[in-house]
C-alpha cells in the first residue's frame, strides 16, 4: 500500500530537539527567558515593534479583541472563508459577528464587498468596531485598501495572519502592521513554523503591547510603573483586569526560536512546490490559485477549485477517491456562517454566495516543506486519474 501523504506536516530537526532539551535541562520550563527571545525574533522578522507569545492563535485572537476594547454592543466583521476561531473571538468578548463575502479570485475578504457593506452599515447605524481580514492560504488581503476604508469609518483592523508568516505585502513582511493595529500568527504543526501549539500577536502600539501582556497572564502585573498601590516588597503583584492563562512555555518558545531560523527556507520550498503544481495542473479541469502582483504568498495551503461542470464525478466522490489512494486532501473551509452555531444567530445558506460557491469546489492538496518531488508527482498523477 502506498504511504499516506498528508496535506500538511511539521519539519523537526536535531537542532529543534536539542533546543528543547536545553530548556528541559535549565531552571525554566514555563515562564523563562526563551519566550522573550522568541518574541523578539518574530518581531524583528516581521518588522514590528512588539510581539506577545501566547498558547495558541485562538487565544491570540481573543486577547487582541479584548485589548482593543471589543465588547457587548460592538460588532466584528471577518471573512466567511476561515476557521471558526476568526469569528468566535468576537463572541468570546460578547460582541456580534458579521461577514464580508470573499473575492472570487483570491478567496480573501472582498474590498468591493466591504465598501458596499460599510456604506449600508453607516446608513443603518450598524458599523463594526473591528474588521478582521484573514490572509487565506498565506496570501495577504489588500490591506492598504482595507485600511483606507477602516480609517474613513473609524474602524480598527486586526489581521488574522495565521496562515501567512513569511509572506509579503507591498514588499514588506506580513506582520509589519503598517495597515493594522495588530496581526496574529499560528504555530500549529501544519503552519509555517511550529511550537506544537502556540500563537503570537505583533503590534507597533506600546499601549496595546502592555495590555496584551497583562491579559495573557490573569490580568496581573508586577511592573512598578503600572501598580496602583506602592509595593510593600518584591513579591507584590496586582490583578488589574480579568485576564486569562494564555501563556506560552519556554519549551514551546525554544522550538519556535529554532524553527524561525529556517522560515525563509520553508517558504521558498513551499513556493517551489506551488510552482510545480501550477505547471503540472494547468491543463486539468481545475482552477488554480491566483497570483496578485502586490503579494508574495507563503503558501500555507495549495487550494484548487474543481470545474465540476466538466467532470463526471462530484466533489465528494473526487475527495474520497483521492483519500482512498492515500492522498491526504483536505477542505479549507466550510463557510463559518453555515455552521449550526452561527445559523442559530440568524445566518443561513445564501448569505455569502461567493464563499459558498468556492466551498462547493475547493480541495486542498498536500503542501509542506518535506514533501518530495516524487511524492508530489504521485499526488499529481492520482489527481489526473481521479479527474478523468
Amino acid at each position: 500500500m502506498r504511504q499516506h501523504i498528508p496535506y500538511g506536516r511539521q519539519n523537526i530537526t536535531d537542532d529543534d530537539i536539542a533546543a528543547v532539551v536545553e530548556v528541559l535541562r535549565s531552571d525554566w520550563l514555563t515562564q523563562g527567558p526563551t519566550i522573550a527571545k522568541f518574541e523578539q525574533a518574530v518581531a524583528d522578522y516581521c518588522g514590528a515593534k512588539y510581539a506577545v507569545a501566547v498558547s495558541n492563535a485562538t487565544a491570540a485572537l481573543h486577547l487582541a479583541c479584548l485589548a482593543i476594547g471589543l465588547g457587548p454592543g460592538d460588532r466584528l466583521w471577518t471573512s466567511p472563508n476561515t476557521f471558526v476561531a476568526s469569528a468566535n473571538c468576537a463572541r468570546y468578548c460578547g460582541a456580534d459577528v458579521d461577514f464580508v463575502d470573499i473575492d472570487s479570485q483570491t478567496y480573501n475578504l472582498s474590498v468591493l464587498e466591504l465598501d458596499r457593506k460599510l456604506i449600508a452599515a453607516e446608513k443603518s447605524g450598524t458599523l463594526p468596531k473591528v474588521i478582521l481580514p484573514v490572509h487565506f492560504s498565506g496570501q495577504s488581503c489588500d490591506m492598504e485598501a482595507i485600511a483606507l476604508l477602516a480609517k474613513q469609518y473609524g474602524i480598527q483592523v486586526i489581521e488574522d495572519a495565521s496562515h501567512a508568516l513569511g509572506g509579503s505585502y507591498q514588499n514588506q513582511k506580513i506582520g509589519s502592521c503598517q495597515f493594522s493595529e495588530m496581526a496574529i500568527f499560528s504555530f500549529h504543526p501544519v503552519k509555517m513554523i511550529t511550537t506544537g501549539e502556540g500563537g503570537m500577536i505583533v503590534t507597533n502600539n506600546p499601549d496595546l503591547y502592555e495590555r496584551l501582556k497583562q491579559l495573557r497572564s490573569h490580568g496581573i502585573t508586577k511592573e512598578p510603573h503600572q501598580l496602583q498601590q506602592p509595593a510593600p516588597g518584591t513579591w507584590y503583584y496586582e490583578q488589574q483586569a480579568l485576564g486569562f492563562n494564555y501563556r506560552m512555555t519556554d519549551l514551546q518558545a525554544a522550538l519556535g526560536l529554532s524553527q524561525i531560523t529556517r522560515l525563509d527556507r520553508f517558504v521558498q520550498q513551499r513556493q517551489f512546490l506551488a510552482n510545480r503544481y501550477r505547471e503540472a495542473l494547468q491543463t486539468l479541469p481545475v482552477m488554480l490559485p491566483n497570483d496578485d502582483a502586490y503579494t508574495q504568498s507563503s503558501f500555507h495551503l495549495y487550494v484548487i477549485r474543481l470545474k465540476l461542470e466538466l467532470l463526471k464525478r462530484s466533489k465528494s466522490e473526487i475527495f474520497e477517491a483521492l483519500r482512498d489512494r492515500n492522498i491526504g486532501v483536505q477542505i479549507h473551509y466550510i463557510p463559518v456562517h453555515t455552521q449550526p452555531y452561527y445559523q442559530q444567530l440568524g445566518f443561513s445558506w445564501g448569505d455569502f454566495p461567493i464563499a459558498e460557491q468556492y466551498y462547493q469546489e475547493a480541495v486542498s492538496l498536500p503542501l509542506y516543506p518535506d514533501l518530495t518531488v516524487s511524492e508530489q508527482d504521485v499526488v499529481i498523477r492520482c489527481l489526473e486519474e481521479v479527474l478523468q
